[in-house]
C-alpha cells in the first residue's frame, strides 16, 4: 500500500501543471446561513434591498472573472428558505425577522444573475437538520415541527426530519418541486441528506419496528436515505430531466483497499450508501466534502472515480483551511488537490466556501486565475440523459464596430424548442478557422440571445476570426457552422 501512496503523492506534487481542460466544473458554494458569505446587509428598504443585491453581484462579478461556471446558491437553510415559498418561511438572514419578505426573490435574482453571466445556478439545499431548540422556537407555527410533527424528531437538543417515515420524502419533494417548478435552476444540490453522525440512539426504534422488515438497524437506515435520494431523483426528472440532481455526501465513502477512513465515512457513519446511488444511477454529479489532506484526500479521490458509474465526481476542497482561524493549510495543499483532480480525470472542483475566495486568502484567487483558471471552461455533459448534439447555428456574421468592438449574430439552432432551448458559445482567434477544441478561444459561453458585442480587454489581443456553437440544456455541444 505504501509505494501506492507515495506514487500518487509524486503524481500530485511533481507533475508539471496539467493543460487547461476544455470540460470542468468549477464551483464555489454560497453559504447564507448565518450570512456567512452573504448577505451582510438586510432588506429592509429600499436602499437595504439595493445593497443585499449588489454584495451577491460583486461575488458572481469575481466568481466570473476567475472563469469560474457553477454556483451552489444556499436556498434552504434549516426549515426556512431563500425564496418565495408556499410551505416554508423566509430565512431572517434577509430582513432580520423570521418570515419577512425581502421585497424581491432572493433565489430568482441569482438565478438570473449567474445566466447573465454564463455560470450554472444549482439550489443547494440542506435536507435533513431543522436546528437547534432556539431556532426551531424561532420559527414559531411556519415551523415544520409545528405543521408537520409526525416526520420530525427532536435528538440531542436538534430537531431532525426522520428518514424513516415515508413522508419525509414527500415533504422534501414539496419544496423540490416548488424550486423546480417555479425557478429556471440548472441543478437542486442536497446537503446533510443524511443521518446524524454517530448516532445509534437516534429515535426510530417506532419507525424500524414498523417498517424494518428483517433488515438490521444499519441497512434500513441505509435504505432510507437511498429512497429519499431515488424518490427526488426520478421527481426532478419527470419534471426537468436536465436539471442536474446532486449531493455533498461526507468524503470518504468507507474504507478502501488502499487507506483506511479512520472510522470517519459515508456508509457507516451517516448511513449514506452514495456509490450505491451512483451505480443505480439516482446521481447526476456528487460533490464529496473532502475537507482532508495528502492520504485523506488522495486515495478517497481515485476511490470515488472508480465507482462514479460514468456520473459526475467534483471534489468539495476545504479551502476554509487556508484561514489560520480554520486551519493550518497551505495554499500548495489546494493546488496539488486540483492538480491531482485533473490528472486523474476527475470532472472537476467545488470550493468551500466562496467567503475565502472574495477574501483572497492566502493568494488562492489569483492563482486560480493565474495559473489554474486561465481560460472559460463548459460543463460536462450529461450524457446518460441526452448524448445527442444540437445543430450548429446558422449564418454566424460580424459587423466591426467603433472603438474597436465586434457585432457577432447568428441564427439559432433548430432545436431551439421551448423545453431544452440552447445557448451559445462564443469562439474567437486570430487564425482561421477557430479552433474551438481550445478553451483559450472561449470568448462567452451561456449566451442566450442570439448576437453578442465582443469588447476585447487588451487591443493588441483582438481577435478577428469568429465562430458560435449551440449547447444544450445537458452539456452537449454542436459541431461549428
Amino acid at each position: 500500500m505504501k509505494p501506492i501512496i507515495i506514487t500518487l503523492l509524486y503524481l500530485a506534487i511533481f507533475l508539471p501543471l496539467t493543460a487547461q481542460p476544455k470540460y470542468e466544473v468549477r464551483a464555489a458554494w454560497i453559504t447564507s446561513v448565518y450570512g456567512l458569505d452573504w448577505p451582510r446587509t438586510r432588506a429592509t428598504s429600499a436602499e437595504g434591498i439595493r445593497k443585499q443585491k449588489a454584495e451577491l453581484i460583486e461575488i458572481l462579478d469575481r466568481l466570473k472573472e476567475a472563469h469560474f461556471n457553477t454556483v451552489l446558491f444556499q436556498t434552504r437553510t434549516r426549515g426556512d428558505v431563500l425564496y418565495a415559498s408556499d410551505i416554508e418561511p423566509y430565512n431572517a438572514i434577509l430582513t432580520g425577522k423570521v418570515g419577512g419578505n425581502p421585497g424581491y426573490d432572493p433565489l430568482a435574482f441569482a438565478v438570473e444573475e449567474c445566466h447573465k453571466r454564463g455560470m450554472e445556478c444549482h439550489a443547494w439545499m440542506v435536507s435533513i437538520p431543522l436546528g437547534n431548540r432556539k431556532h426551531v422556537s424561532a420559527l414559531g407555527k411556519q415551523s415544520v415541527t409545528k405543521k408537520k410533527p409526525a416526520i420530525c424528531v427532536p435528538y440531542k437538543r436538534e430537531y431532525f426530519l426522520n428518514p424513516g417515515n415515508p413522508q419525509t420524502k414527500e415533504y422534501l419533494m414539496s419544496l423540490v418541486r416548488e424550486v423546480v417548478g417555479r425557478y429556471d435552476v440548472d441543478g437542486v444540490h442536497f446537503d446533510y441528506l443524511r443521518y446524524p453522525e454517530n448516532a445509534p440512539r437516534f429515535p426510530d426504534k417506532y419507525d424500524y419496528r414498523k417498517y424494518g422488515k428483517g433488515r438490521s438497524l444499519d441497512q434500513w437506515r441505509r435504505d432510507n436515505i437511498t429512497e429519499i435520494v431515488r424518490y427526488i431523483y426520478k421527481g426532478v426528472k419527470a419534471m426537468k430531466p436536465w436539471v442536474k440532481v446532486s449531493t455533498c455526501p461526507v468524503g470518504k465513502y468507507k474504507d478502501t483497499s488502499r487507506y483506511s477512513s479512520r472510522g470517519w465515512n459515508a456508509f457507516h457513519t451517516v448511513y449514506q450508501d452514495v456509490q450505491g446511488w451512483l451505480g443505480e444511477g439516482i446521481q447526476d454529479q456528487v460533490y464529496p466534502m473532502m475537507y482532508f489532506r495528502g492520504n485523506s484526500f488522495y486515495p478517497f479521490a481515485l476511490d470515488w472515480k472508480e465507482q462514479a458509474n460514468g456520473r459526475q465526481v467534483i471534489p468539495g476542497l476545504g479551502i476554509y483551511f487556508l484561514d489560520p482561524s480554520e486551519g493550518n493549510w497551505t495554499v500548495d495543499e489546494v493546488e496539488r488537490q486540483i492538480h491531482f483532480v485533473r490528472t486523474h480525470q476527475l470532472d472537476g472542483e467545488g470550493h468551500y466556501r466562496v467567503k475565502y475566495l472574495m477574501d483572497n486568502t492566502q493568494g488562492l484567487y489569483d492563482i486560480l486565475t493565474e495559473n489554474y483558471y486561465t481560460t472559460p471552461a463548459l460543463q460536462p455533459a450529461m450524457t446518460w440523459i441526452d448524448n445527442q448534439p444540437p445543430t450548429a447555428p446558422r449564418n454566424v456574421r460580424t459587423e466591426k464596430l467603433a472603438d474597436g468592438y465586434w457585432k457577432i449574430s447568428w441564427q439559432s439552432s433548430t432545436d431551439n424548442d421551448t423545453c431544452n432551448a440552447p445557448t451559445y458559445v462564443v469562439y474567437g482567434s486570430d487564425t482561421y478557422p477557430v479552433d474551438t477544441t481550445n478553451p483559450a478561444n472561449i470568448i462567452a459561453q451561456g449566451i442566450r440571445d442570439t448576437e453578442y458585442i465582443y469588447a476585447p480587454l487588451l487591443p493588441w489581443n483582438t481577435c478577428t476570426h469568429f465562430t458560435v456553437t449551440a449547447v444544450d440544456r445537458c452539456g452537449n455541444e454542436s459541431e461549428r457552422p
